[in-house]
């Protein structure tokens, strides 16, 4: 007869910052309050409960940015994960303000992949062990270099280069602590949904992973995806769900017997509210809501980013203001340094800040036009265009782009109205990120551009540039159309001024 345990795993992924709960057809969705309400409730009703999350606390709120992530660590101290892994984002600070993060969380931070080169000691514990209803549970936690470019910029730091990598570490794990009598084992992992597919793929069944618990990728999911035996899972982006594993595990044979898994949503219809974190937040919201309250500007309408493989209406704003501002040919802006959907028409401080949270430097680099052309057909590679999380840019006024997907060729590739001279030299602004990652972003490295002409940093503060602007006028609006046109493989267009059908 099989001894089988009720095992009880809650995860979330990707919060950054979402404190506050909002209000969505009358009724409030999301937020840590209702979150932590929840968890509370399971914990309550279930034995064998456990809440971990797949990385990316931070990011994404003034609460978050204007304490530099300790008031976040704080909420999380409420929150009381059982274990946490790193995400790209919890670097976003510095790795050394990091580690001083983590002495003041109250909870278990774990990653096997930041080391330091110089004698590859770990930064963090590579997993943990938690033992519930006699059973023990081994996380371990993964991210990959692909997700955590931010770390170039530190010399000494250094993570794994690829998956298979990962992979091998993994195996190690498993098999270090398979004399221990290992229950059941959790990937923690913060490297995207289709990563996530690829390394289940790798691993050997007998290392024992169970399940995949992911992030990175902001994937909402119906059900599990099944590779290799595993199921693998994320919670979308945020505080509006959370996911739920309730599993039989045989502990005779230390796998799943059976298993479902859901996506919950969190709203005030299903789940209470918790007083004393909803307290805590409140406190930091007041002192933050007077310093960020002030209104910068006002739009011609709401300007929006629905999308960051698209051309978008705050994408066309703001390249063109970091484009004229610093007297550049062409600005690539980062869709990804936009991270909330729609700004405006009134725009605070506060609200400015969470649509645009980065102010690092501004890079001038210097690119041929055969250059710009090889770039962009790297940024629209069909990973990219199909949901996979790279990088993706808007482009500044000047550039007229159209691409086809089925032929991977460019339609038209102008600038200012005639056809882009492949011998002229464009200056070409960066964000710090992407100018460090151009590799990645672009499939060009730095030492290429720089044959044209030496890369040079230009602004020390991109976001201060917006700011300043969107201050000086008000009525300010964009289209959102017209420079980056894609004609999709399912016979749509994006970027057009109407999205028709072939």
């Amino acid at each position: 007869m099989k001894n089988l345990k009720k095992l009880t795993l809650l995860h979330s992924n990707d919060m950054h910052g979402d404190f506050l709960a909002e209000q969505v057809d009358e009724n409030l969705v999301g937020g840590v309050s209702m979150l932590s309400g929840y968890i509370s409730k399971v914990r309550n009703e279930e034995e064998n409960v456990l809440y971990c999350i797949a990385g990316d606390m931070f990011r994404g709120s003034v609460i978050d940015s204007e304490y530099h992530g300790l008031s976040t660590i704080q909420i999380m101290n409420m929150l009381s994960p059982d274990v946490v892994t790193l995400g790209n984002h919890e670097v976003d600070y510095g790795v050394a303000h990091l580690l001083f993060l983590e002495k003041c969380a109250e909870f278990p931070i774990i990653n096997a992949n930041l080391h330091i080169k110089t004698n590859h000691a770990r930064l963090f514990e590579p997993c943990k062990v938690l033992e519930v209803g006699g059973m023990k549970i081994l996380f371990i936690g993964i991210l990959t270099e692909v997700a955590l470019m931010q770390c170039k910029s530190d010399q000494l730091i250094g993570t794994f280069i690829t998956l298979e990598d990962a992979a091998e570490e993994i195996g190690k794990i498993c098999d270090s602590y398979n004399a221990i009598d290992i229950d059941f084992t959790v990937l923690l992992t913060h490297i995207g949904f289709e990563e996530d597919k690829k390394l289940a793929e790798m691993l050997d069944p007998a290392w024992g992973v169970d399940v995949i618990i992911g992030g990175h990728s902001h994937t909402f999911l119906k059900e599990p995806a099944m590779v290799n035996g595993i199921p693998i899972v994320q919670a979308g982006t945020g505080t509006d769900q959370i996911g739920r594993f309730d599993i039989l595990v045989d502990t005779d044979e230390n796998k799943i017997d059976s298993f479902t898994w859901r996506p919950i949503p969190i709203n005030e219809k299903t789940c209470p509210r918790d007083p004393d974190i909803e307290g805590l937040i409140l406190n930091y919201k007041n002192a933050t809501d007077e310093k960020y309250g002030r209104i910068l500007t006002k739009f011609v309408k709401k300007l929006t980013h629905p999308s960051r493989i698209q051309e978008t209406e705050l994408g066309d704003l703001y390249s063109d203001i970091l484009k004229d501002a610093l007297g550049l040919d062409i600005f690539l802006l980062g869709s990804g340094s936009i991270r909330t959907e729609e700004l405006g028409p009134v725009v605070t401080k506060g609200d400015f800040d969470e649509n645009y949270p980065y102010n690092k430097p501004i890079h001038a680099t210097y690119w041929t036009g055969k250059q710009l052309k090889y770039g962009l057909l790297r940024m629209l590679r069909d990973e990219a265009l199909e949901g996979e999380h790279t990088e993706f840019y808007q482009l500044s006024r000047g550039l007229e782009v159209e691409y086809d997907q089925k032929t991977h060729s460019f339609l038209k590739f102008n600038f200012e109205g005639e056809p882009i001279d492949e011998e002229r030299i464009f200056t070409v602004g960066l964000e710090e990120f992407h100018f460090r990652n151009t590799l990645d972003g672009f499939d060009l490295s730095i030492e290429d551009l720089e044959k044209n002409h030496a890369s040079r940093e230009v602004a020390t503060g991109s976001a201060k540039i917006l700011e300043e602007y969107l201050q000086k006028g008000q009525h300010q609006n964009a289209k959102g159309t017209g420079r980056l046109i894609i004609h999709l493989n399912d016979g749509t267009t994006t970027g057009a001024a109407e999205q028709v059908s072939e």
